[in-house]
């Protein structure tokens, strides 16, 4: 349907995810566009968004943008919202600019159809594929003929997603289609730009077990239309990226690369055969030589602007508005991807389902749930309780057979969701919350640590678990500004700056402080122990306090005689069984380090002997690694970017030392029973000393 010409054009954004700053970008480009508000369930979002580009109005409430009067809603949320939101939207008179997939089911794409008729309003879905410079461009190459007959089309895709932050499951977990909804819609319109309409479609995907957050990671899906056959591949696992169209013909093939912004024709050149490819491929290399580089500079200097069919989509249906045109996507184009993906994605979503609500299978309570059972400590742990004849439940994020073995029972989720936290906790009578974020993203440890140590708190308190046993760190404490005189006891200061640490201090940080706080506040029977550092049969693998581990090879930093604050791994298991046991070490935080003292060195060398050449060991001074990070700092400045070395951590990478072991002693009872002496000899020198998994009742 067309609309009225627009003299100016007032536009409410409703939703404020990363994909609404090119539409605000587009749109602020058109001096006949004012932009009236923002709204976002998520008001701080809105608010930053509004404030980057000066909006007059941030809001939580779609009534309230209402207010202002505008004649066009852009719907930018999840696709779960998207029919409620159209709906509203054309209910308040404004004409819908809705994100693509225009929604979850051909009924919710009718019902906003039929609703946009009825109050003679405009209904568009943003196709962006379709304004990319480069589709752009193959189709006026098509249309002059370069390449003869159609005969088939290709789309090449692999993607990754921000990593689940924690919190009740958002759809990109809970619902299988969610790759194909996203990305797949790009492929089908795609393919019926080039090939005119689909006839008939097979999509097939499977699960290859690599993604934590996906479900089906692996995608197809194979056309028949009206001009050829085409073929959309979607993969989370193929690195490097690739986003790219392969169109072939009776005469030519055009091959598009959309990341760097390149179109390739191969033609059928005169002269033999191979001749004509090898000449065609030397040509475009040669081309790209120049083309990628300026590229690279028209991105750098703005006139290449970054997602740019997502802009030149938007800017096209507010012209069309303010011009009284159709627009360049209509409702009726929107919804035919949906159809033609419905069935499978309804599968796709069902199989997930039944996969997801398995999990919450009824459990006979048990001695003990192990958070983290597949780590290092987690597995010496369940092996030491399943000697003592205990019951052991284990919680994992993927299906181990290993712990499956051991284990009675086996919870698979991930800690940072709330629902499969609680169903593990239930009847367990104590709780060893081992398990945390050990690398990756920031959100990734906000999942693993953060949420999962707020939702083991959450649930032993709702349930009344006996006893939780919370697995610290030694990264909490003051490493930086430490005084090698003081004694260090479990009063001993806290770190102060935790985000010029890195996100494994931060998180450790806030999940303890709101252990002890719940210990405090909400009367949590709960104990927190903090290992020195942990070393066992493997343990050879991971750098030791005071090296760094960068690009395969080890590096030193400071003096060897420097000391470690080691604990061997059976008696840190020790010290866990003897927490959950002793009644006086409730409420307590435990520091659970060896005594003896071992040098840097010392334990460099044992590493040394056990990898042989394949470690890779060298020494910095100190004040090297500290004027290097100072060159560090300063280009980060000058790039406004973090970086991964400061001072600040240069500093706080000297081993924590001189501890007071007097709480784990007279509280727990706890004394080593392997010691690092005997388990280094074990680990370095020959048989292996010590019985992982041996618990203080063996002794």
């Amino acid at each position: 349907m067309n609309a009225t010409a627009i003299q100016r054009l007032r536009v409410g954004i409703v939703g404020a995810g990363y994909v609404a700053r090119y539409h605000i970008e587009a749109l602020k480009r058109l001096d006949a566009v004012e932009i009236v508000g923002i709204c976002d369930l998520d008001r701080d979002a809105a608010d930053k968004l509004a404030q980057t580009y000066g909006i007059a109005l941030a809001t939580s409430d779609l009534a309230e943008l209402g207010a202002r009067h505008p004649h066009a809603i852009f719907v930018l949320t999840p696709p779960s919202s998207h029919c409620a939101l159209t709906l509203r939207a054309l209910d308040m008179g404004c004409h819908v600019f809705v994100e693509k997939p225009m929604a979850d089911s051909v009924s919710e794409c009718d019902a906003m159809i039929a609703k946009a008729r009825e109050k003679g309003l405009v209904l568009s879905v943003d196709h962006s594929d379709l304004f990319d410079p480069m589709i752009v461009r193959a189709k006026q190459l098509i249309d002059a003929g370069a390449c003869g007959d159609l005969v088939a089309v290709d789309v090449w895709r692999s993607s990754d997603y921000p990593p689940y932050g924690g919190g009740p499951l958002p759809a990109m977990v809970t619902q299988g289609s969610y790759p194909f909804r996203d990305l797949g819609v790009h492929g089908l319109y795609t393919l019926e730009a080039f090939l005119g309409e689909i006839a008939r479609v097979d999509i097939r995907y499977r699960s290859t077990g690599r993604s934590t957050t996906l479900k089906f990671d692996e995608w197809q899906a194979f056309a028949e239309c009206a001009q050829g056959t085409g073929r959309v591949m979607l993969s989370w696992n193929v690195r490097p990226m690739l986003n790219r169209i392969v169109v072939q013909g009776t005469r030519g093939v055009i091959e598009i690369d959309r990341f760097l912004q390149v179109c390739h024709v191969r033609r059928v050149l005169p002269g033999p055969k191979f001749i004509g490819i090898v000449a065609g491929a030397f040509f475009d290399a040669v081309r790209d030589v120049f083309r990628i580089p300026w590229n690279v500079l028209r991105f750098a200097t703005g006139r290449l602007r970054p997602s740019p069919g997502i802009q030149s989509g938007a800017e096209a249906f507010a012209r069309a508005l303010l011009d009284g045109k159709a627009p360049p996507v209509s409702a009726e184009d929107g919804r035919r991807p949906i159809a033609l993906m419905e069935s499978a994605c309804r599968q796709a979503d069902e199989e997930r389902r039944r996969e997801l609500d398995a999990r919450i299978e009824p459990l006979e309570p048990v001695d003990a749930l192990v958070t983290g059972a597949s780590g290092f400590l987690g597995r010496a742990l369940v092996s030491a309780l399943r000697r003592k004849g205990e019951r052991v439940r284990v919680l994992v994020r993927r299906p181990d057979a290993r712990l499956a073995a051991v284990a009675e029972q086996v919870v698979v989720g991930d800690l940072g969701d709330p629902r499969i936290v609680d169903h593990a906790v239930l009847g367990a009578r104590v709780v060893y919350h081992v398990g945390a974020a050990m690398g990756g993203s920031p959100r990734e440890f906000e999942a693993g640590t953060v949420w999962g140590t707020r939702n083991i708190v959450d649930a032993c308190l709702r349930h009344g678990s006996e006893t939780l046993v919370y697995v610290s760190s030694m990264s909490v404490l003051d490493h930086a500004g430490r005084d090698p005189a003081v004694p260090i006891d479990e009063a001993y200061t806290l770190e102060p700056h935790p985000d010029w640490r890195g996100s494994y201090t931060q998180t450790k940080l806030v999940a303890e402080t709101y252990v002890r706080e719940a210990i405090r506040e909400r009367g949590l029977p709960a104990v927190v122990i903090r290992p020195g550092q942990i070393i066992g049969p493997g343990s050879e693998h991971v750098t030791p306090n005071g090296t760094l581990g960068i690009a395969g090879r080890w590096i030193a930093v400071g003096s060897p005689s420097q000391t470690l604050p080691l604990v061997y791994l059976d008696d840190v298991v020790d010290a866990l069984l003897l927490a959950a046991q002793a009644p006086a070490a409730k409420g307590q935080v435990v520091h659970v380090v060896d005594p003896a003292t071992v040098t840097q060195g010392e334990y460099l060398d044992g590493v040394r002997r056990k990898r042989g050449r394949e470690l890779k060991l060298m020494r910095w001074p100190g004040w090297f690694l500290l004027g290097l990070a100072t060159g560090v700092e300063g280009l980060g400045k000058l790039l406004r970017r973090n970086v991964p070395l400061t001072r600040y951590r240069v500093r706080s990478l000297r081993p924590l030392a001189n501890f007071d072991q007097r709480v784990a002693r007279d509280v727990l009872g706890w004394e080593p029973r392997v010691g690092v002496r005997r388990g280094m000899e074990g680990m370095f020198g020959g048989e292996v000393v010590g019985d992982v998994g041996a618990t203080v009742s063996d002794k």
